[in-house]
């Protein structure tokens, strides 16, 4: 039997995984040493009221010289120790060469939180497709700068 551990102390075995919504990944980029407080209470709440559940969090910064480093959610200070909050979010999904992979996407002298989280949201919609025999094929992201150039780009030729 397969085992998810989702950081709460609770295990998701594997009659639950069939209910399991999308898992996505995002890298939360600041230009500090660590992360600032204001995005620790908005995910709190996105948790709390079951829209999302995190899997698992990981805070690293990137130095100036370029190299890598976790900092432990324990040891952030000040408004940043609103992430304390997902201390226990380990699945074990995150591994230090994901987060390598994740620190591409970085600049130097910047600190990100890596977080993975199930869309609870749409889990009755991924049960559905699974039991009909549906898979999602394709699936992405437009980022609200690219959208926002797009619609001004659009603008300015009407």
């Amino acid at each position: 039997m397969t085992d998810l551990d989702v950081g709460t102390g609770a295990t998701v075995d594997d009659a639950a995984l069939e209910d399991l919504g999308p898992v996505d990944y995002v890298v939360l980029e600041w230009p500090d040493r660590q992360p600032a407080g204001e995005v620790a209470p908005h995910l709190l709440a996105l948790s709390d009221s079951g829209t999302i559940r995190i899997l698992d969090i990981a805070i690293v910064a990137k130095d100036a010289d370029g190299s890598l480093r976790a900092i432990d959610i324990g040891d952030l200070d000040g408004a940043a120790a609103a992430f304390n909050a997902f201390g226990d979010a380990s699945s074990g999904l995150l591994d230090f060469g994901d987060l390598q992979e994740a620190s591409k996407a970085l600049e130097p002298g910047t600190c990100a939180a890596v977080i993975v989280w199930e869309n609870r949201w749409a889990a009755p919609v991924a049960r559905a497709m699974r039991e009909s025999g549906g898979q999602l094929v394709a699936s992405g992201r437009i980022p609200v700068q690219a959208l926002l150039a797009s619609l001004d780009a659009l603008e300015a030729t009407t």
